[in-house]
């Protein structure tokens, strides 16, 4: 359950680099790139650097809480203790 988490980090690693522009060719769109680029028009349209940030913050807990029910469903020694206080 942990790659899950892992996965989670890499997508905010990734756009972080992006952001800061040392990530990878601009041959696909990013959120850290789109997130870069919004930083010049925040005081005309905020909404440019907030959706990008809102979707990333989305997927990034959405990978955390599918890492959290994997876990949840899969994990032997959760359920025997659950099983135990329940």
């Amino acid at each position: 359950m942990r790659h899950v988490y892992f996965f989670a980090e890499a997508v905010l690693a990734e756009a972080a680099l992006s952001f800061l522009g040392v990530g990878t060719p601009r041959v696909h769109t990013k959120l850290g790139i789109i997130l870069g680029e919004a930083r010049t028009y925040i005081r005309d349209a905020p909404w440019m650097m907030l959706l990008p940030g809102l979707a990333l913050s989305i997927t990034v807990l959405g990978l955390n809480l599918m890492g959290d029910g994997l876990r949840d469903l899969l994990d032997p020694r959760q359920r025997r203790t659950l099983r135990t206080t329940a």
